[in-house]
């Protein structure tokens, strides 16, 4: 199929909505949620103008170098003394207690309600959807409204939750590529395959992300590197610590997560300009992901779902969520509220996407059709339940804080 149309269509779409794009982000209408909504549209579940399939080439390419950029940009953004000096550590209960936990409620419920799928497939599952988006709720971390804390806790989270949930999930479909048959790329077994992606992966990503940030700071400092290219160098490091990996027979994503973590660069001015990219290009990418969800998974997914399906989505949103983020936060002293508002803005986005396209990829269709449709359907559910409270909700945490 010729891929013009769809480069054509996807351009003009994202034009128009950068014209109402302020609009968007003071309302409950979000780009995620109009790109996929498009995206249901166009694709051949609606009116059929478009057709794309969910392992096309583009499809892959595309989530890979998103996935690729977002784990870089988004580990350059967290500062690890944040978490430890904050006061109530709110962001490292949340990775520490809630994240865990979550995992471990999501597994615990899938069980009796999917009888039939492994217990690989139902942790896999529960992996997915364990890492949050912040970007599906830009109104709570944009908000003046919302404590700085809060804020502050939510970005943090949601920029190493899906890091911290990549190592477990390569390791479950690496189970079930042996379980299926399907792991003949995994030379040694695949115990020496899992322990080659989580050993070399993140050295190589320390490695460059170290030695780039450094070269970057030297020639900035000696007045030689343009500025302009701080931001080229996001994507040129994040590509390198990526392919570097892949090479010496190391995972990519974490290589790419582990370089953007360890980035050797002090200067706020420099890391302040190298994070721009996040909000310009990465932005691009991300609601381009949320397009091709809207054309390709959730037309598969919507086939087979069922009403245990709709029951774990909504489970995933408020229980597995929000019980263990009420564990993680006792002994704070927050107020139930803020505790909820903490909990419920918890949304599945773009990570969740990615890791499914990766199971697509890897372990293909066959096989996987309940948890694929189950994963779609929460997150679809996520990105239009998220969107349409998170303006209301801050406003409600707001009037409660001025109460106060």
């Amino acid at each position: 199929m010729d891929d013009h149309p769809i480069l054509i269509f996807t351009a003009l779409l994202i034009f128009v909505y950068g014209l109402f794009s302020k609009l968007s982000e003071r309302s409950v209408i979000t780009g995620p949620m109009i790109f996929m909504v498009i995206g249901i549209l166009v694709s051949p579940m609606v009116l059929g103008l478009f057709e794309l399939h969910v392992k096309a080439s583009a499809v892959k390419l595309l989530a890979e170098v998103t996935l690729v950029l977002i784990l870089f940009v988004d580990a350059t953004q967290i500062k690890l003394d944040d978490i430890k000096q904050s006061k109530k550590k709110i962001a490292a209960r949340l990775l520490g207690i809630g994240l865990p936990l979550t995992m471990l409620l999501g597994t615990l419920i899938a069980v009796p309600l999917f009888d039939s799928l492994s217990l690989w497939a139902i942790v896999l599952m529960a992996l997915i959807l364990s890492p949050t988006d912040a970007a599906l709720g830009q109104a709570v971390i944009k908000s003046p409204q919302v404590p700085e804390d809060i804020r502050r806790a939510i970005s943090i989270e949601s920029g190493l939750n899906d890091g911290i949930a990549l190592p477990p999930i390569l390791l479950c479909i690496a189970a079930l590529a042996v379980a299926q048959g399907i792991d003949e790329h995994m030379d040694g077994g695949w115990g020496t395959f899992m322990l080659k992606q989580l050993i070399i992966g993140p050295l190589v990503g320390i490695l460059i992300g170290w030695l780039g940030g450094r070269a970057i700071e030297y020639f900035s400092k000696i007045d030689w590197m343009d500025p302009l290219f701080h931001r080229l160098a996001v994507a040129s490091l994040a590509i390198l610590a990526f392919v570097f990996a892949e090479l010496a027979h190391g995972n990519g994503f974490i290589a790419a997560f582990c370089g953007g973590l360890f980035l050797g660069v002090k200067s706020e001015n420099i890391r302040e300009t190298m994070q721009e990219f996040g909000e310009a290009e990465g932005l691009q990418l991300s609601l381009f992901v949320f397009l091709i969800f809207g054309m390709t998974a959730i037309p598969i997914a919507s086939q087979i779902w069922s009403l245990n399906h709709l029951l774990y989505a909504l489970l995933s949103l408020t229980v597995i969520r929000m019980l263990p983020v009420f564990i993680s936060l006792t002994g704070t002293g927050m107020d139930l509220k803020t505790k909820f508002f903490i909990g419920w803005f918890g949304p599945r986005g773009i990570a969740s996407v990615l890791y499914l396209l990766i199971v697509i990829d890897e372990l293909g269709v066959k096989g996987s059709e309940t948890i694929i449709s189950i994963i779609v359907l929460t997150i679809m559910l996520s990105v239009i339940l998220h969107g349409l409270t998170a303006v209301p909700f801050t406003k409600v945490l707001a009037e409660k804080i001025d109460n106060n």
